[in-house]
C-alpha cells in the first residue's frame, strides 16, 4: 500500500491551508517530502511556479519551508538558543556569536508568548514549553511557507490562543500555513481553505465562505471526508458499575510543597479524569503514583496493600500501569519494531522467561494489531514510521498483556485523529466493564466530560474540587482550574 497515492495539493501566499485526515492518511508523510525529510517516489514540488527537489532540510529551510514537527525534535543538551539556531548559527569569522544568536532567540519566544531566558536548557522546560520552543524555531527562519503538524497537542488553551495569534501574524506578513490538525475546532478558526486526505489519496477540499456553499469548513463535513462514515460529535458513555476501591491515594505530596497534600480513591470499573491547566500537578500526580518521582510525603494503597513509593517495580508488580504522555521520549523505543515494543512489558511473563520467545512475541503482538487496529506493514516495522495515532496505540496496548488493576493515562489521545480516537474512547469504557479501574489526564475538556465517571481538579499542586458527572461541565471544570476551591472531595468520590 502506498503512503501517497497520486496526492495534489496548493497553497497560495499568505493562506492558511489545513491538511486533515485519520492517521495513516499520508499527511506526516506528505509534510516530510514538503520539508525535504523523505524524496517522493514520483511527482513534482513547485515552488514559486518553478520546480524544486529538496535534497535535505536545510535545502527546504534556504528555500523558505520551514516544519514544526509532531513529535518534538529538540536537543536536551542544548539550550533553548542553540535549538533553535542549530546549523545556522549566526557567526562571527567562523566563531558562533552568542550574543546576537541569544537576541534573536529571545525575539523568536517572545512572538509566541514564551517568557524564558534564551539560556535555559530545553532539559529543565516541560512538555508544553518544548513545543512553543519548536514554534519559535520555525518563525525564527523567516520561511514563506510554514507547515505545522499538530502544534497544540501539548498547550493549554491559553498557549493555543496564543499560537493562533501567531498564525494570525504570519497569515498577515503573508506567510504561507499549511496546519495539520486532528482538532476541529482548530482548523475552523484557522483554516481559509481544508485538503483532506484519505488512505493516502485527496478525499476533498472545503472552503471557508465559498460561493456556492458558505462555511463548508465544519465538523460534520470534515469528519464524513476523513473517515467515510458518521462520527458523533461527542462520545457517548454507557453506566457501568464500579466495584470495590482498587487504588487509595493517602496525602500524597508531589513536587508542589507548599500545596495541600492530594488524596482520593479510584473503584474498579471507575474511569477517572484529571483536568486543570498545564502545569497544575496533574503529570507529576500520575508519576508519583507510579513511581517515576518519588512523593515528597504519602500513602499509596493498591487493592488495599500498600506499595513502596518511588518504585516503579512495586508499582507494576502491585497491578499499576501507566501511559505517559510524551509517547516518544518515555513511552517507547522508537528505533525498535512493533513486536518488541509490543511486548517489551509483559516479555518476562512469557513460559520462556529469562529467554524470548519469538513465537510467544508474535502470538501476542498479532493479537494487539487486531484488538486495537495498529495499522502497520508488519510485526518487525520500525515503530518510528507509525502514524501518531498507531504509535500511541502501542503505547497503551503493551500494558494490556499484564492486565493491570489500575491503568493510568497521561493525554491519551494526543496526536490522535477522530476515528481513532473513538476506537481509543471504546476500548477504555471496554476494559472498565471488565473491572480495570482507569485514571487519566486530559486537557481536552471534551474528552474529559465524555469519558470520565468523576473529575478532580488540580491548580498548583493541590485538588480544589470532585465533580460527579451530574456536576461535571466545561464552566464547573474552568472554575476549579483556576484555583477557585470547592468543598474538600469525599476521599471516596
Amino acid at each position: 500500500m502506498l503512503a501517497l497515492d497520486d496526492v495534489s495539493l496548493h497553497v497560495m501566499p499568505g493562506e492558511t491551508l489545513a491538511v486533515i485526515g485519520e492517521n495513516g492518511a499520508g499527511k506526516s508523510t506528505l509534510m516530510k517530502i514538503l520539508a525535504g525529510i523523505q524524496a517522493p517516489d514520483r511527482g513534482q514540488i513547485l515552488f514559486s511556479g518553478v520546480s524544486v527537489q529538496f535534497t535535505s532540510t536545510a535545502a527546504a529551510i534556504d528555500a523558505g519551508v520551514s516544519l514544526i514537527h509532531q513529535e518534538l525534535n529538540l536537543h536536551e543538551n542544548l539550550s533553548v538558543a542553540e535549538n533553535i539556531f542549530l546549523g545556522r548559527e549566526p557567526n562571527r569569522f567562523g566563531i558562533v556569536d552568542r550574543k546576537t544568536m541569544e537576541a534573536l532567540a529571545e525575539t523568536a519566544l517572545r512572538r509566541v508568548g514564551l517568557t524564558i531566558s534564551p539560556r535555559t536548557s530545553v532539559a529543565e522546560l516541560s512538555t508544553a514549553a518544548r513545543q512553543l520552543v519548536e514554534v519559535a524555531k520555525a518563525i525564527s527562519t523567516d520561511a514563506s511557507v510554514v507547515i505545522m503538524d499538530e502544534p497544540t497537542s501539548s498547550l493549554s488553551t491559553r498557549e493555543a490562543m496564543r499560537l493562533f495569534e501567531v498564525v494570525d501574524s504570519l497569515r498577515d506578513a503573508n506567510v504561507s500555513v499549511i496546519y495539520i490538525s486532528h482538532r476541529m475546532a482548530e482548523v475552523t478558526r484557522l483554516a481559509d481553505r481544508v485538503e483532506v486526505l484519505r488512505d493516502g489519496r485527496n478525499a476533498g477540499t472545503l472552503y471557508k465562505n465559498a460561493e456556492s456553499e458558505k462555511d463548508q469548513i465544519n465538523h460534520d463535513a470534515m469528519v464524513s471526508r476523513m473517515v467515510g462514515r458518521d462520527i458523533d460529535k461527542r462520545f457517548h458513555r454507557t453506566a457501568i458499575p464500579h466495584g470495590d476501591v482498587v487504588l487509595n491515594v493517602r496525602e500524597l505530596r508531589t513536587a508542589f510543597p507548599d500545596a495541600a497534600p492530594v488524596h482520593f480513591s479510584l473503584r474498579a470499573g471507575e474511569i477517572l479524569g484529571v483536568g486543570g491547566l498545564v502545569g497544575s500537578g496533574r503529570s507529576e500526580l500520575l508519576e508519583s503514583i507510579f513511581g517515576v518521582t518519588p512523593p515528597l510525603d504519602g500513602k499509596i494503597e493498591v487493592a488495599g496493600r500498600s506499595i513502596a513509593t518511588g518504585n516503579v517495580r512495586a508499582a507494576i508488580t502491585a497491578g499499576l500501569a501507566l501511559v505517559p504522555e510524551d509517547r516518544k521520549r518515555t513511552g517507547l523505543l522508537v528505533e525498535s519494531s512493533v513486536r518488541e515494543n509490543a511486548t517489551i512489558v509483559g516479555i518476562s511473563d512469557c513460559d520462556a522467561a529469562p529467554w524470548v520467545s519469538q513465537r510467544w512475541q508474535q502470538q501476542v503482538t498479532a493479537s494487539l494489531i487486531e484488538q486495537l487496529q495498529v495499522k502497520t506493514a508488519s510485526q518487525e516495522t520500525i515503530i518510528a514510521n507509525l502514524s501518531g495515532g498507531n504509535q500511541q496505540k502501542i503505547t497503551l496496548g503493551k500494558w494490556l498483556i499484564e492486565h493491570p488493576k489500575v491503568l493510568m493515562l497521561d493525554e491519551p489521545t494526543r496526536g490522535v485523529d477522530v476515528g481513532a480516537k473513538e476506537e481509543i474512547y471504546r476500548l477504555l469504557e471496554s476494559l472498565a466493564k471488565q473491572g480495570m479501574a482507569i485514571l487519566f489526564v486530559s486537557s481536552e475538556m471534551e474528552e474529559l466530560l465524555a469519558l470520565a465517571d468523576r473529575i478532580i481538579v488540580m491548580h498548583e499542586g493541590r485538588v480544589t474540587g470532585s465533580l460527579q458527572r451530574s456536576e461535571m461541565c466545561e464552566e464547573a471544570v474552568m472554575r476549579l482550574a483556576v484555583g477557585i476551591t470547592a468543598e474538600p472531595p469525599p476521599i471516596d468520590g
